[in-house]
């Protein structure tokens, strides 16, 4: 299972960049297009191919297990030495595409640290008070300040969190907070998508608070 979740991790370092790049430029391409609908008609013809996709008769789930199939076999790949050359070798290409590296460093960026096992987001569940004092929610650490943001709030002063919407955590809030006024949760980043996708149904066990100071009150 260790071995599994690896390669699906690696699958997805992997995928996730090259999908969202692809996908931003099929979506350029595809709005370019339509400049097309200005030629003759007899023009529009021998430019553009059409055709249906051949799969309505599809039985459903397929997609899921082939994408499965796909990311695990990606990140098998990806997780030896001759894969990881290869990798290297074609993440040297890409960037030196002009408009495609600016989006696929971007996106490999947001998914290195959101996948690698190595990176630090969504790696500790908070309790802040949100949206006003005296409400409390549950967040997730992913950094801190940096850049301007860290020389006007003072660096480690502040802790960058996330606060998800609830039941759908994709959706949610960046906020930058104080860190003596969040509480860390002896919880997983699991559990605490689990109680907030529940509306607080699903209640993890073990206990509930951490280490880090009770917020204080401001007058």
């Amino acid at each position: 299972m260790n071995a599994l979740r690896r390669w699906l991790l690696s699958g997805l370092l992997v995928i996730v960049p090259l999908a969202v790049t692809l996908g931003v430029l099929n979506w350029v391409i595809g709005l370019m297009d339509q400049t097309l609908w200005l030629l003759p008609q007899r023009w529009q013809d021998w430019l553009m191919a059409e055709g249906q996709f051949a799969g309505s008769n599809r039985i459903r789930g397929v997609g899921v297990l082939l994408t499965l199939a796909i990311l695990l076999s990606v990140g098998a790949v990806a997780s030896n030495f001759i894969g990881k050359r290869l990798l290297e070798w074609g993440d040297a290409l890409v960037r030196r595409i002009p408009v495609v590296r600016s989006i696929y460093t971007s996106v490999k960026q947001v998914s290195d640290t959101v996948f690698s096992e190595s990176g630090n987001a969504f790696r500790t569940a908070v309790l802040v008070q949100w949206p006003r004092e005296g409400m409390w929610t549950i967040a997730f650490v992913t950094g801190s300040p940096a850049g301007e943001a860290a020389r006007h709030l003072g660096g480690d002063d502040y802790l960058g969190v996330y606060v998800p919407t609830t039941p759908n955590p994709t959706g949610g809030y960046f906020v930058m907070v104080r860190r003596r006024d969040c509480i860390e949760l002896r919880m997983s980043v699991d559990a605490a998508l689990k109680y907030i996708v529940s509306m607080g149904v699903v209640v993890p066990g073990g206990p509930a608070a951490g280490s880090l100071p009770t917020p204080t009150n401001h007058s």
